[in-house]
């Protein structure tokens, strides 16, 4: 049973000629497809593939488990659609994946009132910053931040994703307020902090398209969202957050954006989308959630995401 998902994955590399392109249908990179065919060949003790620089070609033991292994999608398809239509309400467990911050304010918040308009579905939620992939880390639903989505996925929009530096109106009249990204450099700055390169900031221009790149000091670093927000509340300095984090603090005026005129350039910048398999027989369980938190989460931004 465990070797299923590797199955599935061998037929889609099959569909897809190549490992690198198989790994952009289901989202995730060659290497991890590459490792999966491997640990399913070593288990079946025989070679499905023969690899060479240009191409894949099925060995002869391949060319019969893939005709198996595509019948076991087809059947698993054929299952899915018994279970939705014979079910009167969604249920069952997903499983889902978001980054850290996006999660936490844009998903937690609305679990517990999923939970009981839908009281069959259980929900296991996965907060990471790191790449997940659907097959690979035995997820349903990955919500991922990139203005390239993987080609071969279903993916519903969300938000944008758009970061902006604020302070408090007390550090400000203090240390004054910046008018270029390299005035930062005698400001104190709350930063992530988790790797050498997070104390460097990147800056576009909206209106020039100038480009701008600055080592920021502070005292204070932290990995949290919202930690860096209490720093940024208790004065401590200038920092850079998620806008849907800071957003409730802006409308109380509890912060001031700074540098408006410019964008925040990050990895953790762009387009959210709900990303998952496209099948006709989506389970309803995966598609109310989907439709769930696309419209909380859409509701949310129509108080001005920048």
């Amino acid at each position: 049973m465990g070797l299923m998902p590797y199955m599935a994955v061998f037929v889609q590399v099959v569909e897809s000629g190549s490992f690198s392109a198989a790994a952009e249908q289901l989202g995730t990179t060659a290497s991890s497809v590459s490792r999966q065919i491997a640990s399913l060949e070593q288990a079946l003790s025989i070679k499905l593939l023969e690899r060479t620089t240009r191409r894949l070609k099925l060995t002869a033991a391949g060319t019969e488990a893939y005709a198996y292994c595509n019948e076991m999608i087809e059947s698993a398809k054929n299952v899915m659609e018994i279970a939705d239509r014979f079910c009167n309400s969604p249920q069952g467990l997903v499983k889902i994946s978001a980054p850290r911050a996006f999660g936490r304010d844009l998903i937690t918040p609305h679990i517990a009132e999923f939970l009981r308009l839908y009281p069959h579905v259980d929900v296991q939620l996965m907060l990471t910053d790191r790449l997940v992939d659907l097959i690979g880390d035995d997820i349903d639903l990955i919500i991922r931040i990139t203005d390239d989505p993987p080609a071969g996925l279903a993916a519903r929009p969300l938000i944008r994703v758009n970061h902006i530096i604020c302070a408090t109106k007390t550090y400000l009249d203090e240390k004054g307020t910046p008018q270029h990204p390299l005035d930062l450099t005698q400001h104190s700055c709350i930063y992530l902090g988790e790797t050498p390169g997070d104390n460097c900031w990147k800056f576009k221009n909206t209106v020039t398209g100038e480009q701008s790149r600055v080592t920021v000091r502070g005292r204070y670093a932290t990995n949290h969202s919202k930690a860096r927000l209490d720093g940024i509340l208790n004065h401590l300095g200038i920092g850079c957050l998620p806008f849907f984090t800071v957003q409730e603090a802006i409308e109380k005026q509890q912060v001031i954006q700074v540098l408006p005129q410019w964008d925040y350039m990050t990895t953790y910048y762009g387009m959210s989308w709900i990303l998952y398999h496209p099948n006709r027989y989506l389970p309803s369980k995966y598609r109310v959630l989907i439709d769930f938190l696309t419209e909380k989460i859409l509701v949310r931004k129509q108080t001005g995401n920048p």
